[in-house]
């Protein structure tokens, strides 16, 4: 709030605060900040003393507290002393762990908020005492994201049913004109089942439904459903065990059919049936469908599930009566892979691989005034950059996804007046392979094969030596600015889950040494070698100007150690694609290490971090479809994961998942970057809700365009 927003915009946050009855804290980096504090008192901005906090004493803040005075002064600001701040409010100061904490006289808190207190808040946003938005921003302050304090007030039977309705204006149905989107990476395929990667699922989007959405505050909207279960309405089993889903009626596919239970049945036992080979095949894991009546559906765990709004819930789903006579093995034959029937606001008119989807308005669709526009067509194919230009600078497009650009250069094409950027905090994270498996020998006539391990990376020291060569803050400085920030852990969000126990360091001289230890003695060409095998390894991305500029940071802060790289660049289409028989796809992985981001699709881990899991390795057997495309392992890790599904203590459950990316990140087969927001580009009367935790265009009926 201090650095990055002017007075007006403090006051409005501050004014919120005060409506919310949110705790108003200032979180001080560097105790001068609470000069700017200061100022906000006197000038009125808020009553009663402050809630401060400070990171002055935390050790490993050190160099983050000189960086940032640092920057203060080339800004030609004062950084106050600790005395000059306890002058300005007349603190004591008490130490809390290693952290110092600033309090203000007769605060006395010092120990985490009790359980009883917790429930005591619950009790008052039952009673109405507590508005539901003020447990929220009290949770924040804990590091509780708006998703999981949902799911305490839907423990406690208090969930509210629905999201908040989405803006918008438009009073009839179409009459928008042409609304023109760019994939730079375009879809392969329309059939939500065999999806790989994002931009299959926003393919998807156009014309399938799934039952519910996260909206961006990480609330859980209805679709095609027509009501949230919760305790109160009978929808949620005290046990954990089972929930009712009531579907939306009067809902047809494109092509006039009835959508029905049947179809939510089908969806379950199309992905189930290892025949299909279906990528969404681990969103139904632990559970069956049971069919109550025409428009209702029970779903029945195996155990305890804590999470309930499971993956599934948001899995688009597919037409029955479409798709049944193509069930398993015959499931890539389907016609309706490339000519979608949904229940969506567009229907196909164009689908060519890669390049362009062309829809138009669906006349009966369930939602009144909706959609917007007429027509829609996506374009892929192409780079990140020209995509950002075609919607920032000229214009030429309303909507460009995922732009991975550099950010000093979004800010440039900003000023054309066309178009904004628009971010969404998810929890995406942009991060590096070092190979499990060895790339370069068969077995079982498969390469990479799980069953192998990689020679040299095998080697602890290796990855611990690659791992201090990576300079996230100048990757997140000069690279990513706003759209990445520098990260030690591969699970970021929601900031519950966020471990504190991991650490990153940037150090040639430490990794020199600990590789002079292990023994990697430098050759005639400055390439460290042992046993007969030499520090060179094949580092591969798709094509894209901020990973090439990462694989050439990393690259030069290699070759002071005495590790050569070999930078391959592959095309996106061709990098992400679900073809099975091309051998430069991430998830083969013929590589040494590799690079590129995961999303996070839902407000919960659950189905983030199974990619780490044994039983979802990539392989020959599955089509490469298994989401484990690192081959890792780890058997405490394994464990973990099937324990954290029945753990239904949440502080518990937390807990384990927090172990889980300590364990991924510490063996260091895995190297988070940055913590990636969603970047898009939007015209600028182009009104749409991103959310970090949907497909962008899963919200496509909702978009319009602002006079």
């Amino acid at each position: 709030m201090v650095f990055d927003n002017p007075a007006a915009k403090a006051q409005q946050m501050l004014d919120v605060m005060r409506d919310f009855g949110t705790q108003r804290e200032f979180e001080c980096f560097d105790v001068g900040i609470v000069r700017s504090v200061a100022l906000y008192q006197r000038r009125g901005m808020f009553s009663g003393g402050p809630e401060l906090s400070s990171w002055r004493g935390w050790p490993a803040a050190a160099a983050l507290v000189q960086t940032l005075g640092t920057w203060a002064r080339r800004a030609r600001r004062d950084v106050a002393s600790p005395a000059e701040a306890r002058a300005h409010f007349g603190l004591r100061w008490g130490r809390r762990g290693a952290c110092i904490v600033a309090l203000h006289p007769g605060h006395t808190r010092t120990a985490p908020m009790q359980e009883h207190e917790l429930r005591q808040l619950i009790e008052q946003v039952r009673q109405g005492t507590l508005p539901r938005r003020a447990f929220f921003g009290r949770m924040a302050a804990l590091g509780l994201g708006a998703p999981l304090a949902w799911v305490m007030l839907a423990d406690a039977g208090l969930a509210q049913t629905a999201a908040a309705p989405l803006p918008y204006k438009p009073t009839r149905r179409g009459g928008g004109g042409a609304l023109k989107v760019l994939l730079w990476q375009g879809p392969t395929l329309l059939n939500p089942h065999f999806g790989i990667g994002v931009k299959d699922n926003e393919g998807s989007a156009i014309f399938y439904e799934s039952l519910t959405r996260w909206d961006p505050e990480g609330n859980l909207a209805p679709v095609l459903a027509a009501e949230i279960p919760s305790r109160e309405n009978g929808g949620v089993a005290a046990d954990g065990r089972s929930v009712l889903w009531k579907l939306k009626r009067g809902v047809t596919w494109h092509d006039g059919a009835p959508f029905t239970a049947d179809d939510v049945l089908f969806n379950w036992q199309f992905a189930t049936d290892p025949a299909t080979a279906s990528t969404r095949a681990g969103v139904y894991l632990d559970l069956k469908m049971e069919k109550v009546d025409s428009h209702t559906v029970r779903v029945v765990f195996d155990k305890p599930t804590p999470f309930w709004p499971g993956s599934y819930c948001s899995n688009y789903l597919i037409p029955k009566h479409v798709f049944a006579p193509y069930m398993g093995a015959k499931s890539r034959e389907a016609p309706a892979n490339l000519r979608p029937v949904g229940t969506g606001p567009y229907k196909i008119v164009d689908f060519k691989p890669g390049d362009l989807v062309r829809g138009e308005l669906n006349p009966n669709y369930h939602l009144p005034n909706r959609p917007h526009f007429d027509t829609i067509e996506v374009k892929g194919g192409g780079d990140a950059t020209s995509a950002a230009r075609a919607v920032l600078q000229t214009g030429e497009y309303d909507y460009a996804w995922n732009l991975l650009v550099e950010d000093e250069l979004l800010k440039r094409m900003e000023t054309g007046g066309k178009g904004r950027v628009a971010l969404a905090d998810g929890g995406t994270v942009e991060f590096i392979q070092l190979a499990y498996a060895d790339p370069g020998t068969e077995v079982d006539g498969e390469r990479s094969s799980h069953k192998s391990r990689h020679p040299v990376l095998r080697d602890p020291a290796v990855r611990q030596a690659m791992a201090m060569l990576i300079d996230r803050q100048s990757i997140q400085e000069f690279v990513f600015g706003r759209t990445g920030v520098a990260t030690a852990n591969i699970l970021n969000n929601p900031a519950r889950f966020r471990s504190p126990n991991t650490k990153s360091e940037f150090s040639v001289d430490k990794a020199n040494a600990v590789l002079d230890a292990a023994g990697w003695k430098r050759g005639a060409d400055g390439v460290r070698e042992k046993d007969g095998r030499k520090l060179r390894f094949l580092y591969q991305t798709s094509i894209n100007a901020p990973r090439q500029k990462t694989q050439t940071i990393i690259k030069q802060a290699c070759q002071k150690a005495g590790i050569d790289l070999e930078l391959k660049g592959v095309q996106a289409s061709v990098y992400f694609s679900s073809d099975v028989g091309n051998p430069d796809t991430n998830a083969r992985f013929q590589a040494d290490m590799q690079q590129y981001a995961f999303t996070m699709g839902e407000p919960d881990p659950a189905r983030f971090m199974d990619q780490y899991v044994s039983w979802e390795f990539a392989a020959k057997a599955n089509k490469w479809q298994g989401r484990n495309i690192s081959r890792w392992r780890n058997e405490e890790y394994d464990r973990l994961y099937k324990s954290a599904e029945t753990e239904l203590d949440p502080v518990k459950r937390a807990a384990m998942f927090i172990r889980m990316n300590d364990l991924v990140c510490n063996d260091r087969h895995i190297l988070p970057i940055v913590f990636r927001p969603k970047v898009s580009g939007v015209n600028t009367k182009l009104v749409m809700p991103l959310s970090g935790w949907s497909e962008d265009l899963a919200s496509l009926a909702h978009w319009y365009r602002d006079a």
